[in-house]
């Protein structure tokens, strides 16, 4: 019988290490905006923070995310 994997040697990251993804719903409701429509608009013109595919569907990684508001944040001081 073999042992359970250790934290040391288990092929998986534990949940606190593995990135958060984003639908575009939940940047929306994330960021506050009116209306995900929005974040559509930043996804056609190129503007907003960066996402990605996963087959036909839009993702964001949360920690890119929070870098690209700290970016914008730090324009507008």
């Amino acid at each position: 019988m073999a042992s359970p994997a250790t934290p040391e040697t288990s092929p998986r990251p534990a949940a606190a290490d593995r990135p958060v993804f984003l639908t575009p719903e939940e940047l929306a409701e994330l960021l506050r905006l009116p209306s995900v429509e929005t974040v559509y608009q930043w996804r056609r013109k190129h503007t907003g923070p960066p996402g990605f595919r996963a087959g036909r569907h839009v993702r964001y990684n949360l920690a890119a995310v929070l870098a690209w508001t700290e970016q914008e944040t730090g324009k507008a001081a």
